[in-house]
């Protein structure tokens, strides 16, 4: 069976705050790593009322300190809000202080809206399209340190930090391609280039010094419960989150509701319908069968599995399903 690994946003909720996400998110990283999940990622945005993982380098550390084997990440950093050198630095002193354990996924999207971008860089000059250049310029950091090379990661220089690309496009899988390296496709909110995203990827893949073979990991939000109705009822959250976010209204993540139709405008359902339409919601037997036939469809190589539920111990027990049916799998096989 494909592993399977948690994103984590640190939903704050509504009612809540930052430091109560954070706290959720150390105690949701120790089960995730109890319950044998291979990575726990965390991703960069900015200016987000719903989101706590904004300094994501800082959280990286909270979350492998607070662990003792599973591999924590970024998914990702956005690179064109940062200087590639500055992210080596950050990453090489995680990777320093936690040997093996560090990835770093990186995207070419703001995770923000414009003028926050501006906010965060000071100037909009470095953009979206310096992406392939500053991946490289960031390798180049974490390889050992050559003759005459003026400037250095301290520490990242030698340490080989694993980079990924991530997309939600056609863009992210032909980069990926070309580099040689692994690729996370973020079907969970962008699903509809899914499939050409992968094939693309798969047929333009360049061996590299960081991989032999193409290896993707798809992005599968699953919101599980002990009944299809009790699932459904946590997924509202999410739902009027989503709205409220397209609607350029980001919220704390609301507590569910019982008659979400009711909250929704009709005319903004088809987008919602849309974007959902890789969300797996059920009991342990609807999400099963949901799960198998994505690994089908995909060939996907791992699942990155994000939960966005306001109850924390519902979002434990949503994992504790899937991890559940993870082993299910493994031991039956996908299609039994």
């Amino acid at each position: 069976m494909i592993p399977f690994s948690v994103l984590d946003l640190s939903p704050i909720v509504e009612g809540g705050d930052a430091a109560q996400a954070l706290r959720n998110t150390l105690d949701l990283a120790r089960h995730a790593e109890a319950l044998g999940y291979r990575r726990y990622w965390l991703a960069e945005h900015h200016n987000m009322p719903g989101i706590a993982s904004a300094a994501t380098a800082v959280v990286i550390g909270q979350v492998a300190q607070a662990t003792a084997s599973i591999r924590v990440g970024a998914g990702g950093i956005m690179l064109p809000n940062h200087a590639p050198l500055v992210i080596a630095e950050q990453f090489g002193t995680l990777a320093a202080l936690f040997p093996g354990r560090i990835d770093l996924g990186l995207g070419r999207a703001p995770g923000t809206d414009p003028v926050t971008s501006q906010a965060l860089r000071r100037t909009l000059d470095s953009d979206a399209e310096n992406f392939p250049q500053d991946v490289v310029e960031l390798m180049g950091y974490f390889r050992a340190v050559e003759p005459g090379q003026r400037v250095r990661a301290v520490p990242g220089a030698g340490l080989a930090v694993p980079v990924w690309i991530l997309g939600s496009s056609l863009y992210g899988a032909q980069l990926a391609a070309m580099l040689g390296l692994p690729f996370a496709f973020a079907s969970h909110f962008a699903p509809e280039q899914l499939m050409d995203a992968l094939a693309i990827y798969r047929a333009r893949f360049k061996p590299s010094a960081e991989l032999a073979k193409p290896y993707v990991m798809c992005g599968l939000m699953v919101i599980a419960a002990d009944s299809d109705e009790a699932a459904r009822r946590l997924f509202t959250s999410q739902q009027l989150a989503f709205i409220s976010l397209r609607t350029g209204n980001p919220i704390a993540l609301p507590a569910p509701v019982d008659d979400v139709a009711s909250r929704i405008d009709p005319r903004l359902r088809p987008l919602l319908d849309e974007v959902i339409a890789r969300t797996l919601v059920g009991s342990p037997a609807s999400v099963r069968d949901g799960i198998a036939a994505f690994i089908r469809q995909t060939g996907a190589d791992e699942l990155m599995i994000p939960t966005p539920v306001f109850d924390h111990q519902a979002r434990i027990h949503s994992y504790e399903i899937v991890a559940r049916l993870r082993d299910e799998m493994a031991r039956q096989g996908p299609s039994a």
